[in-house]
């Protein structure tokens, strides 16, 4: 349209039916629009919903074991685990110590070591196994996510 003055360009809008929108204010002259900002409003709001709905929030999930958890106990436990990485979700294994068991954090090692390697397919080790007071943690991946 031009330069056209605030009086004029508001009657223009009333004429129309839409709505005098500025958009750059710190412009010299400052820039507006002949705009439906209602209908504008609402396509905004639909385009956020839109890319909020393809996010995919990653879920941590905590299988918990100690370093006396037998085989048959274990593999049940990483059998779930399997389920959390397939679905897309983080595994952090964390293993307690009570008491004397403080003594075998070497067994602990082996038992992340193995878990490491039977989720290897599935996943990769994000966070390796550390030693967090009483406690051991370890953090994998699923492996689409960690290709991303």
């Amino acid at each position: 349209m031009g330069v056209v003055s605030t009086a004029e360009a508001m009657q223009m809008a009333r004429d129309s039916g839409l709505d005098l929108v500025e958009v750059s204010p710190n412009s010299e002259p400052p820039v507006c629009r002949l705009m439906d900002y209602g209908k504008w409003k609402y396509d905004q709001k639909k385009k956020d919903h839109k890319s909020k709905v393809k996010q995919h929030n990653v879920i941590l999930k905590e299988v918990r074991l100690r370093p006396k958890t037998d085989t048959h106990d274990r593999n049940f436990k990483l059998k779930k685990a399997r389920e959390f990485l397939e679905k897309g979700s983080k595994v952090q294994f964390t293993m307690l110590f009570r008491g004397r068991e403080m003594i075998h954090l070497d067994r602990a090692m082996e038992v992340f070591q193995g878990i490491a390697e039977q989720m290897e397919d599935l996943g990769k080790v994000e966070v390796p196994a550390r030693r967090q007071g009483r406690r051991m943690t370890m953090i994998i991946t699923p492996a689409v996510a960690a290709g991303k």
